[in-house]
């Protein structure tokens, strides 16, 4: 990816609390367009608390964030879905009583009404499970299904940058692969992707820059496929 690309995301020195804990410790790092960067580390690095953050779930004790030129840091939620951004949850979350079709147009809130169809149509053809279990009810969907439709409710919003927390947590090794797949699919159809990951191996051979989060700091960063092959890294998140 061009270090010339246009910077889509941007964090300052971003400090975070819950209440005397400090959880994120002056942090900075840059997303740019058509990227995939992806933040790694341990259970409690901070990374979802940092894209909740982002997403303006968690107000900051101090800091700038920068989206698409525009400072973001008191933007409350509601009005960054609109913005452009796009937050897939940890745990996915899904509106277990609601069917498939109903969890979509939750997720295009935002959008005008003569949008909504032809965005559905679009998830269907990124997701056809989705397609096959329309009218299910959300709650009985496998793990692999939720997350599938966890994501294509994200993608309703037609967000400039995906955060994605998490895609692959609790789901079996073929369906990582898929959902990874499905990742690199929306990369290359121009989907910019912020992706909180504990699968490093996954995250890194799929990401154009990588950061790595240890207790509130960025310990590491640089080029994905670099830390991918870094023996600390390997040691340390690879199980090498």
């Amino acid at each position: 990816m061009s270090e010339s690309a246009p910077i889509l995301l941007e964090v300052r020195d971003l400090h975070v609390f819950y209440g005397a804990i400090h959880a994120i410790k002056g942090i900075s790092f840059q997303v740019r367009e058509h990227q995939i960067v992806t933040l790694i580390g341990a259970n409690g690095a901070g990374k979802s608390t940092t894209l909740n953050t982002i997403a303006g779930l968690i107000k900051p004790r101090s800091g700038v964030i920068t989206f698409n030129g525009e400072n973001v840091t008191a933007t409350p939620a509601s009005k960054m879905v609109s913005r452009g951004l796009a937050l897939c949850p940890e745990g996915r979350r899904v509106f277990q009583q609601m069917t498939v079709r109903e969890n979509l147009e939750m997720g295009a809130y935002s959008r005008p009404g003569n949008e909504v169809e032809p965005a559905i149509d679009d998830v269907f053809h990124r997701f056809p499970r989705l397609k096959e279990r329309e009218r299910q009810i959300a709650g009985t969907l496998s793990g692999g299904e939720q997350q599938m439709l966890a994501m294509g409710r994200a993608l309703m919003g037609k967000p400039r940058l995906l955060m994605l927390d998490e895609p692959s947590m609790g789901l079996a090794p073929i369906l990582v692969e898929q959902i990874f797949s499905i990742i690199q699919e929306l990369h290359a159809a121009g989907t910019t992707i912020l992706l909180v990951e504990q699968n490093a191996q996954m995250a890194l051979s799929v990401a154009d820059e990588a950061y790595v989060l240890e207790t509130g700091d960025i310990s590491m960063s640089g080029p994905a496929d670099e830390l991918l092959h870094d023996d600390n890294v390997r040691k340390a998140y690879l199980g090498d």
